[in-house]
């Protein structure tokens, strides 16, 4: 898979980190099921990396000690002005509400698609925090997608030769003490075919994002692969 080459500023880097503090719990609580809180004074190195657009880990990690994984529920947020957008170039209106439901329906593919993938390559994925989970951490933003063509009563037909793209941001980190080990990101675009238009609905905009996350998953997989002893 070729990578898409994006430039992260370190404006952009602390961007995505604020858009994950927002869902952190506060001081105290814990996440998921008996883990601390993230801390977030860190000690990232860059790495060079051949699949994602940017990667970061602490050079002193011992993955070594995760067997099994854990991974929070995905940040969603579409892309500037994306509702405007859809509703000024089809005849299906866009409505907030149609905006949180396909955030949650995202959100929700994430967690089943990585799920599978993670326990097809041999991975156990845990709810509960202990010394050898690690946590996963994970918000899709930028999220462009064809709007469904059954948002309203009137349907209307929407074609495309491009399905969507979203930029995936993750960190992992160690779920009992919640020291941030190491993030990365990366942007997808599903393409229905060079010249070729395809009809889009709901139906091929969740098996488009399917696509799109199962290579991120399989992205994980490799980097956990490489970094420790298969479970």
């Amino acid at each position: 898979m070729k990578r898409v080459n994006l430039h992260f500023s370190s404006t952009l880097v602390t961007a995505l980190g604020a858009l994950l503090l927002a869902s952190v719990p506060v001081h105290g609580e814990e996440t998921p099921s008996g883990s601390a809180s993230p801390h977030f004074d860190e000690n990232l190195v860059p790495v060079e990396s051949t699949t994602v657009a940017m990667a970061f880990i602490d050079p002193n990690a011992d993955f070594g000690v995760f067997k099994r994984i854990a991974l929070l529920d995905p940040t969603v947020a579409f892309r500037a002005n994306w509702k405007r957008d859809q509703n000024r170039n089809t005849t299906s209106r866009v409505s907030a509400k149609d905006m949180e439901r396909i955030k949650s329906d995202v959100a929700a593919l994430f967690k089943t698609v990585f799920t599978d993938r993670l326990e097809a390559a041999g991975f156990k994925v845990v709810n509960g925090a202990a010394e050898d989970v690690l946590l996963v951490r994970a918000a899709i933003i930028d999220l462009d997608i064809t709007a469904p063509d059954d948002l309203t009563s009137g349907r209307s037909k929407t074609f495309t030769t491009s399905a969507g793209s979203a930029t995936l941001y993750m960190e992992l980190y160690d779920s009992l003490s919640g020291d941030i080990l190491g993030r990365a990101a990366d942007r997808q675009t599903v393409r229905q075919g060079k010249g070729r238009l395809s009809w889009s609905n709901r139906v091929t905009n969740k098996s488009d994002a399917q696509r799109m996350l199962r290579r991120w998953a399989d992205q994980l997989i490799t980097f956990l692969k490489s970094h420790y002893n298969e479970p």
